[in-house]
């Protein structure tokens, strides 16, 4: 830069001053922040944020997950003053739900505030700068904001690849082999979001977490999102021992901790610490003495004799690392001088421990919950399941013996003509016999046109359900959608969806008494602070082999590359029937294996009362071999505005194989469609013995077996059937300007699926 002309008018001068100034403060500022970390992505937006922004957000945290070691408490408090010195408002995390689903004190989250504030009474004590750092409870500010925050984990989710999210396993201390659970994957996508959420300009943590930061500018990247979180990774301190890369607080004899004695700490040094003579690589006392001897004192005093050199005073590592290699400082002698640095940094926080109630109730609050076996893997019945059971189904849980009235058994067998299979039917009975209004889960992923497999049988089972009195909650599943990449992940085209399906099953006959339409989105917002909970609970309980096995309920096989969304999906449909408090869970067959995780997790958590699940059929596709209907191929699926003449041809092609029954589609929809709907089904010939009219599907297998019924009028008869159970949406899709447009704009979406 060329100086200002000594000519230059007074004010060209003073602004060229004042811009020479600001540069400077700027440099100033910068040099302080760039060194806290070992490194910076990227250095040239750090200057640019500094030189536009007069006080940076800065997100740093930690897990409260036991005592307090130096590299987790001195780094720390001296990174946040250089960081407040330098004009950033720290916000610090408190990530108590993290520690939960990491399965810290068996997920206790009571234990888990305790330490929580353990950790900011020694940060306190320990000469951390108050101004300008705020601390938040990552529970209290998710539950406060999470119509914000639970969008922006799903998106991350939808948008990362699960083997992605696997490669961010260190930041929990795992690795992308170990045996996981599900919370494991929803851990890095929710801190992925954390600083983001906290609209921080630098993302200040260790750099065993760089992984999950340049997850989030990647995340800035895809979406767009302007100002990326500048990510200041410092230098992870070792441990003690031989080959220990990061502290450690499983081993107590490794690590320094914040409220250790001084003759702990002269043991732990002098004693058990890793130190070769001459080597400075891999030797974790001079790390301690460059990463917080140096810049707390500015200097390192080494006390000997005269004979072994006398007294020496060090202000730069460059020197120490010299004297060290060429064996003019010796490793006892470097011991000593670190031990007695350390102890004069941490005799405040002694004192303060001693002297200070509150801290003094908290350490002895924390020793204690260390003597139980909060390390061990297993999950334990926490307060927070307590409160899950809170959310009971409300069904007494044996039904021993019980005699059935007639009305019961009515019910019973109205309920349980839904199911191809029920889990269990004796509390079924037995819910029915003592709770006069049962409610009944059932929903659906907005996804495409509707068929009939989720048309008329729904409307068909939602009816008897409500003719024995139940209650039925349709859940509206469009946050799942958007999980499963439906229509994009456009949440606004999935509600469109949402809405069209509503106005089919009303069209279609359904008896809207008894019956609550739920949108999910709504529903979690509204409740999120119960929700995400259970979610996150369901999630650490669950590993995520198991979880993997689940893919059937979004149509995905295990062996399919999957996002981290669909992990999510199967915990957060389990946590849907406890939201609910469903006493049923009524879906099809491809949904078994997620209803049964919602049985398991009763029995996890000591829940005596479980859901009842009623399976129902699922109805094959048109052409042979087709399991299930679908919408992704429209010519092998019936849609329930199909006109008459789609219908007549679409049937007309279907797979009928000659007196065959088993694998026949024509005769499936005549048994789960018709038959239930109308409770006949008639078969109109007069050349070959007149019309028949069959009540039984056994009587009507039985004729097509033998030939008496041919394929030709068999299908006849279905055509004709399906065409007046269709006629009146059809009518409704004509009539009624709303459904009109709806269904317009569904096919304006250019997809079925």
């Amino acid at each position: 830069m060329a100086a200002p002309s000594d000519n230059a008018p007074p004010t060209q001068a003073s602004s060229l001053a004042s811009k020479l100034q600001i540069s400077e403060e700027v440099e100033r500022r910068y040099n302080m922040i760039k060194s806290v970390g070992e490194q910076c992505i990227n250095d040239d937006e750090l200057r640019d944020l500094l030189s536009k922004k007069a006080a940076p957000v800065c997100y740093d945290g930690f897990e409260p997950s036991g005592k307090m070691h130096i590299a987790q408490g001195l780094m720390k408090i001296m990174n946040v003053n250089k960081l407040t010195s330098a004009g950033c408002r720290v916000k610090i995390w408190i990530a108590d739900w993290f520690a939960f689903m990491n399965n810290k004190f068996g997920g206790d989250l009571k234990k888990i505030r305790i330490v929580g504030e353990y950790y900011k009474e020694i940060f306190q004590a320990a000469g951390m700068n108050g101004e300008n750092v705020e601390f938040l409870w990552s529970s209290d500010e998710i539950n406060a904001r999470g119509d914000e925050y639970w969008p922006l984990v799903m998106d991350i989710a939808c948008r990362n690849s699960l083997a992605k999210i696997k490669r961010c396993m260190p930041i929990m201390g795992h690795s992308e082999t170990d045996e996981l659970s599900a919370a494991h994957v929803l851990y890095v996508c929710m801190q992925c979001a954390d600083p983001l959420f906290l609209e921080a300009d630098i993302c200040q943590l260790g750099m065993d977490q760089q992984t999950v930061n340049l997850l989030a500018r990647d995340y800035c990247d895809e979406t767009e999102r302007g100002n990326k979180p500048v990510i200041l990774s410092h230098h992870m301190l070792p441990g003690l021992l031989q080959g220990q890369t990061k502290m450690s607080t499983s081993d107590p004899s490794s690590a320094i901790f914040m409220e250790d004695d001084e003759a702990e700490v002269n043991r732990k040094i002098r004693k058990k610490a890793f130190c070769l003579p001459k080597i400075v690589e891999g030797n974790p006392c001079l790390e301690y003495v460059k990463y917080i001897i140096l810049p707390w004192f500015s200097e390192f005093t080494v006390e000997r004799d005269e004979k072994f050199g006398g007294n020496k005073t060090f202000s730069n590592f460059e020197d120490i690392a010299a004297d060290y290699e060429r064996y003019q400082l010796h490793p006892t002698d470097l011991k000593k001088a670190l031990s007695k640095a350390l102890n004069n940094i941490l005799q405040p926080i002694r004192d303060h421990f001693k002297t200070n109630n509150r801290a003094k109730n908290l350490l002895k609050e924390v020793n204690n919950l260390l003597k139980q076996d909060h390390k061990s893997n297993r999950v334990v019945p926490t307060a927070l399941s307590k409160e899950m059971k809170a959310l009971s189904v409300n069904a007494p849980s044996s039904a021993s013996g019980l005699q059935m009235s007639e009305e019961v058994e009515k019910k019973y067998n109205i309920v349980r003509s839904i199911g191809e299979e029920c889990i269990q039917e004796d509390e079924l009975k037995n819910l029915l016999a003592k709770k006069p209004t049962p409610i009944c889960y059932d929903g659906f992923e907005p996804s495409g046109r509707m068929h009939i497999a989720q048309g008329v049988m729904k409307v068909t089972n939602v009816n008897k359900l409500t003719s024995a009195d139940c209650k039925v909650k349709i859940w509206i599943a469009d946050w799942f959608a958007q999980l499963n990449n439906k229509l994009g992940g456009d949440l606004e085209k999935i509600k469109v969806v949402g809405e069209y399906f509503k106005e089919i099953w009303e069209a279609g006959g359904m008896n809207p008494e008894k019956v609550e339409f739920l949108w999910a989105s709504d529903e979690i917002s509204t409740r999120g602070n119960t929700y995400w909970p259970l979610v996150m609970d369901i999630a650490r309980r669950n590993n995520l082999r198991r979880i993997l096995r689940c893919g059937q309920i979004m149509g995905r096989s295990e062996t399919e590359v999957l996002s981290a969304a669909q992990i999510l999906y199967p915990c957060m449909q389990c946590a849907d029937i406890f939201l609910l408090e469903a006493d049923i869970c009524q879906l099809g067959m491809d949904q078994r294996k997620v209803n049964m995780l919602a049985r398991e997790y009763c029995d996890d958590i000591k829940r005596k009362n479980k859901p009842i699940i009623l399976s129902h059929h699922m109805l094959p596709g048109l052409r042979q071999e087709q399991e299930k209907m679908s919408k992704s191929d429209p010519s092998s699926a019936i849609f329930m505005e199909d006109e008459e003449d789609a219908v007549n041809e679409k049937i007309s092609q279907a797979h009928c194989p000659l007196k065959t029954v088993v694998g026949n589609p024509c005769l499936e929809y005549v048994k789960y469609l018709v038959l239930p709907r109308f409770n006949e089904f008639v078969v109109e010939n007069e050349k070959n013995g007149g019309n028949k009219t069959f009540t039984s599907f056994e009587d009507i297998a039985a004729d097509y077996e033998s030939g008496e019924l041919s394929r030709e009028d068999l299908k006849k008869a279905l055509i004709k059937a399906l065409n007046i159970m269709l006629q009146p949406v059809r009518h409704h899709f004509k009539t009624n300007e709303r459904a009109k447009n709806l269904l317009k704009q569904v096919k304006l979406f250019g997809v079925t699926r």
